[in-house]
């Protein structure tokens, strides 16, 4: 039943994306600043994934899961940033109910599907550094294809029950999002029905996509941390240690990126500071994946020089 102080509310069609309207003054540096990052984003995860696809060498169950999780960065930027690249620059705030819960829809399912990601890779530096004999047995093509298909499957499928429950809220009254993209938390309290069940089923799905691949990441690198320890060499330490350090990095700034946007800000904090937290998902991190996974990885470096040389070769 609607509450009777919303009786004589309109339902909401479209919804107004503040954006960083309380810093409008800025709004030329921020434009800049935001259309550089995804620029910087988007080339370094299409390089990343052009480079693993046309080199064999590359083709192995490690940069298999690379691939799959650059192009999902190409796409989980490109969900938010053009529209908040608009909201900036040409004041095109206004989005309708539909395009707001279906880029929420996909910006949910990506990034779920990332933390999935990240404890599958994990799993494979676990069974390449603990299991070395066995491993080829045990990650086979088909595995991989499996393990990152029901990766993207599951949260596509677990965040669309979200999605139905929110599809039949009613949003009414206020029509105005303090924010620069479509998030759960402002849809509700923008919703004039009983939001209680929707709640309810997207903290648990949430928490099922989030703590358990975050276990999962923490219960392999537990076991490498044992393996490493176990090598007699300190070059062999060092050695092993570096084929999953690319790896624990970006889980770190990943899951750090989300502890500091919905741990630090409290009731408090201003919507602005909640907004400069969410940046640090959506832009710096799809951002830095690429340049992390480059700057100490031999095989992505001679991959790039051969075809660097090939380049050069045909035009000469």
């Amino acid at each position: 039943m609607m509450s009777p102080s919303w009786e004589n509310q309109t339902m909401s069609v479209e919804f107004v994306l503040r954006g960083f309207s309380s810093i409008q003054q800025l709004n030329i540096s921020l434009f800049i600043i935001f259309l550089v990052f995804y620029t910087l984003t988007l080339s370094g995860n299409i390089l990343i994934v052009f480079l693993v696809l046309f080199n064999h060498h590359l083709h192995t169950p490690m940069y298999f899961f690379l691939v799959n999780l650059s192009f999902l960065e190409i796409w989980y930027t490109s969900n938010i940033v053009p529209k908040m690249l608009l909201i900036i620059i040409a004041k095109q705030r206004t989005i309708s109910v539909a395009g707001c819960l279906a880029q929420f829809y996909f910006f949910g399912s990506l990034a779920a599907t990332e933390c999935l990601l990240l404890a599958v890779m994990s799993y494979d530096r676990y069974l390449a550094i603990c299991q070395p004999l066995r491993y080829p047995i045990l990650m086979t093509d088909s595995l991989c294809i499996r393990l990152a298909a029901s990766s993207w499957f599951s949260c596509f499928l677990l965040t669309a029950i979200t999605m139905v429950l929110l599809c039949r809220l009613t949003f009414c009254g206020l029509n105005e999002i303090d924010h620069f993209f479509c998030d759960f938390t402002p849809l509700i309290h923008l919703s004039c029905t009983d939001t209680s069940l929707t709640e309810t089923i997207a903290f648990a799905t949430s928490s099922a996509v989030t703590l358990v691949p975050f276990l999962l990441i923490m219960g392999s690198y537990s076991c490498i941390l044992v393996a490493i320890l176990r090598i007699p060499s300190g070059t062999g330490r060092r050695k092993t240690f570096s084929t999953c350090s690319s790896h624990l990095t970006v889980v770190s700034v990943f899951y750090g990126t989300l502890i500091v946007t919905y741990l630090v800000p409290s009731a408090h904090s201003s919507q602005l500071l909640r907004k400069g937290f969410s940046l640090l998902y959506t832009i710096l991190t799809p951002m830095l994946n690429p340049i992390i996974y480059s700057l100490r990885n031999r095989d992505i470096h001679e991959a790039l020089k051969k075809c660097l040389s090939k380049k050069s070769g045909f035009f000469r």
